[in-house]
């Protein structure tokens, strides 16, 4: 007998239909002889609701206030579920993030979870109960309500799964779990049964949308498996994917797990700024002082007591940057600025390329191939990006696809 914890998102809630086939599936994992604790979201589009009409009042919103009101659309749906449990004779008992006591700091809208009492949780399972938590909510010490921004959910379960020590924290969504790239862009992208949590991370910043970043760092910080896994197989055999520690005698079999990429980047250059210590700090200062997140960074090679220097940031942050930069470039006496907001990253990820030479080879040859242009190129011990015009960015997925076999199910070594 194994302790479960499983989170099913909006889509997973979204109608009564849907909540009885979760609740189905509570029980199939029950009927397995497991104790389950199910966190879960919203129903699909009611935060999206919740925020228009707080918007339609005040616009801000006053942030404790909308934090209030943002955590009832949980509390609609353990509600629901619980009732549905009990229904079908499985006992369940529902908590907000308050009852539990999932302890936050108060950052109102984008709090950080502090401490869990697993008391309730811990007393109910051993009387038999589905205990069922409101997911993305907690409170503060002063026992205001708070909420843990988008994706919280996913960060709630992670956080209860290392609190009671469970054997495995379930993820399910609308897809049946991580795959080596879009299967919209590569049809004949495969799904991955195992990743490490230090892959899941890089594809994750990286674009790919499956998990939320904090609850994966959650994860590997405190070992907790994840599984991702879909809430519409209902003939229950799906695995999913695995989310969980490095393997060394499994994770050298390949050299790339996945293919991640961004559609949301812009680029910006300027040029013939001083060659001179300190010259980062004087451009990117202004930037980070306006909370703009800068990505990649290139500075190049000297002359003439000159340099260029080029950064990419968010594309909804192009035109900010680029009136920012024509302040800097007068303050630096800079020769121009210039900027491209039509392009997107690619990024190759894998534990393997600790081991493997090569790999960076194979995918400039495998682009140049494709007369793909590489505008830059950044790497870490499990990562390369490249930035390349925008227009092929589905040829270079599917090229960088097919070059690393990613279409070929892994054999044993």
């Amino acid at each position: 007998m194994a302790l479960i914890v499983q989170k099913y998102g909006g889509t997973s809630v979204g109608s009564a239909e849907r909540i009885h086939k979760v609740a189905d599936r509570v029980i199939h994992a029950r009927n397995q002889g497991h104790d389950v604790v199910v966190v879960v979201s919203a129903m699909s589009g009611e935060t999206n609701r919740l925020v228009a009409l707080a918007k339609a009042v005040a616009d801000p919103p006053k942030a404790r206030e909308f934090d209030v009101l943002l955590a009832t659309g949980e509390q609609v749906t353990i509600g629901l579920l619980a009732i549905a449990l009990e229904a079908k004779g499985c006992p369940a008992r529902s908590y907000t993030g308050a009852q539990v006591h999932i302890l936050t700091d108060s950052a109102f809208n984008k709090a950080r979870i502090l401490e869990i009492d697993d008391q309730r949780m811990r007393s109910d399972l051993q009387a038999g109960r589905v205990v069922v938590v409101a997911g993305f909510q907690g409170v503060d010490a002063e026992g205001s309500i708070t909420t843990l921004g988008r994706g919280g959910s996913d960060t709630t379960a992670v956080a209860l799964a290392a609190a009671l020590k469970a054997d495995e924290c379930q993820i399910f969504t609308d897809v049946d779990g991580v795959y080596t790239t879009d299967p919209r862009i590569v049809p004949q992208a495969r799904r991955l049964d195992k990743v490490t949590f230090e892959e899941m991370l890089e594809l994750a910043s990286l674009g790919a949308k499956v998990l939320q970043i904090r609850s994966v760092e959650f994860a590997g910080k405190y070992n907790v498996p994840l599984r991702v896994l879909s809430s519409f197989d209902d003939t229950y055999t799906n695995t999913g994917t695995l989310i969980t520690a490095e393997d060394e005698s499994t994770m050298e079999q390949a050299l790339i797990s996945g293919i991640a990429f961004n559609r949301d980047e812009a680029k910006l250059t300027l040029l013939g700024v001083p060659d001179q210590p300190g010259i980062a700090r004087d451009i990117l200062g202004p930037v980070a002082d306006a909370n703009i997140e800068v990505d990649m960074i290139i500075q190049n090679i000297g002359a003439d007591g000159t340099t260029d220097f080029t950064f990419t940031v968010h594309r909804n942050d192009y035109a900010k940057t680029l009136e920012i930069l024509q302040t800097v470039k007068a303050q630096l006496k800079a020769r121009e600025i210039s900027g491209d907001n039509k392009i997107v990253k690619v990024s190759l990820v894998g534990v393997g390329m600790r081991s493997h030479a090569g790999i960076a080879s194979t995918m400039f040859r495998a682009l140049a191939a494709e007369s793909i242009n590489i505008k830059m190129i950044s790497t870490s011990e499990i990562k390369i990006s490249v930035v390349v015009d925008e227009k092929y960015l589905e040829l270079a997925v599917r090229a960088l696809h097919t070059a690393f076999d990613l279409d070929q199910v892994a054999t044993a070594a």
